[in-house]
């Protein structure tokens, strides 16, 4: 028997695309979806690019798309922190749409101040706050930076806490391999993570879908991220083996997703 469902969050990277192309199904099945009516918003943890790139991306691959219905782990660490501790002054391992992301809330990104001679930064008080993210630019000096800062009592945030990000010639480390090194030489944790398996991810996408979460469905290919977080709201919950996740993964588990796919093309005859 199909579920009845209204509303889907879809997962992007090794769910509906992977690198540049788009996923076996994954057109068809959204643009089925659609024509049933059905409501569609998208989420990614990974916080390189503007939603406006996302919707783009996505409807170059055929499936048109609002920016309005791709959902960052930047948007919601930004709207997070500008309502609860808009004054801090942050420091951000990140790229430059993240740091665009969170100066574009009223947020105060903090510039490095550098030793000239050393090129060493000097100022760590100067921090409030540290905010890790995947960074591709990751060096030593922003993993001391950081370390500085935290060591001397900053607050401590994180668009996401992935350990490796899905790429078309194999997985690249993510944000939280950064975390876990400076949560090991600092002795400190992460005090809030955005994006997946976040509840606060969801609350937006939730909002988006104008939608309780027991009418929807959230579709990804990370059973600790995107099943976890579908369970945790009260969804049902699809994995796709397009991703990191193989079926023997799934087996293993003790309450497994409601729907287990080999590609998007299979969930439209699941759901009514």
């Amino acid at each position: 028997m199909a579920l009845h469902i209204d509303g889907f969050v879809f997962d992007l990277d090794g769910t509906v695309y992977l690198g540049d192309a788009a996923l076996p199904g994954a057109v068809e099945c959204i643009a089925t979806l659609r024509r049933r009516n059905k409501r569609t918003v998208f989420v990614s943890n990974k916080p390189l690019e503007s939603r406006q790139a996302y919707a783009e991306k996505l409807t170059r691959l055929g499936i048109p798309t609002d920016p309005d219905d791709v959902i960052t782990s930047a948007l919601v660490l930004g709207r997070y922190l500008a309502r609860t501790a808009p004054q801090l002054r942050l420091y951000v391992i990140g790229e430059p749409y993240l740091i665009a992301e969170l100066r574009s809330h009223g947020l105060n990104v903090v510039d490095e101040l550098l030793d000239q001679d050393a090129r060493e930064v000097i100022q760590p008080h100067g921090i409030d706050a540290v905010v890790v993210a995947f960074d591709r630019t990751l060096d030593y000096r922003k993993l001391n930076t950081a370390y500085q800062a935290l060591v001397r009592g900053a607050r401590f945030f994180a668009t996401n806490a992935d350990k490796a990000c899905p790429m078309p010639g194999g997985a690249i480390p993510d944000a939280g391999a950064t975390i876990a090194a400076l949560e090991h030489i600092t002795g400190r944790k992460v005090e809030v993570v955005a994006g997946k398996p976040s509840p606060l991810i969801m609350e937006v996408a939730l909002e988006r879908l104008g939608l309780p979460a027991a009418r929807c469905m959230m579709i990804g290919d990370r059973l600790e991220t995107d099943i976890a977080m579908g369970k945790q709201a009260g969804m049902a919950t699809a994995v796709v083996l397009t991703g990191v996740t193989r079926r023997e993964d799934v087996a293993r588990m003790a309450a497994p997703p409601d729907l287990v796919l080999n590609h998007l093309g299979e969930l439209p005859e699941r759901v009514g």
